[in-house]
């Protein structure tokens, strides 16, 4: 474990870090030397997308400046395909930092959810299809690689 800020300790097991050394499968949307998007398997809203930096951060606080503009830009490139496979305008982006706002992953990481306030469901509750996921990060790889 590393501490990065007085409030948080990074663990290297989270889940996400699993992922980036490639012990736990991931529907992939898009990579980049600093950021990696993926499917998040238990969706708000079909086509809900994390954008995770290749740094280890707990939260905002602890990312170097050159990733969270990488994030940004990764999930610029996102956003624009889940507004072209969804054919719809609104996407929800959504960053928490700290259990007490919600956080339950402790590696930084924004949300993308290409839905409306209204439609929203509740986050964690119900684990996608799993080749629901995989056929819906192949249309927003697509879109990004075009």
């Amino acid at each position: 474990m590393t501490v990065l800020n007085q409030q948080t300790t990074y663990d290297d097991n989270n889940i996400f870090a699993k992922m980036l050394d490639g012990d736990i499968p991931y529907h992939k949307v898009y990579e980049d030397d600093k950021t990696l998007a993926f499917m998040d398997i238990m969706p708000q809203a079909e086509g809900h997308v994390l954008v995770i930096p290749k740094q280890k951060a707990v939260d905002l606080a602890d990312l170097e400046p050159e990733y969270a503009a990488a994030v940004l830009m990764t999930s610029k490139k996102v956003m624009q395909a889940q507004r072209q496979v969804f054919e719809r305008e609104g996407v929800i982006q959504m960053q928490l930092n700290g259990s007490q706002a919600g956080q339950t992953v402790f590696h930084y990481h924004v949300h993308l959810i290409p839905s409306s306030i209204h439609e929203l469901g509740r986050h964690a509750v119900t684990q996608a299809d799993n080749n629901d996921l995989a056929a819906i990060a192949q249309k927003l790889a697509a879109v990004i690689d075009a």
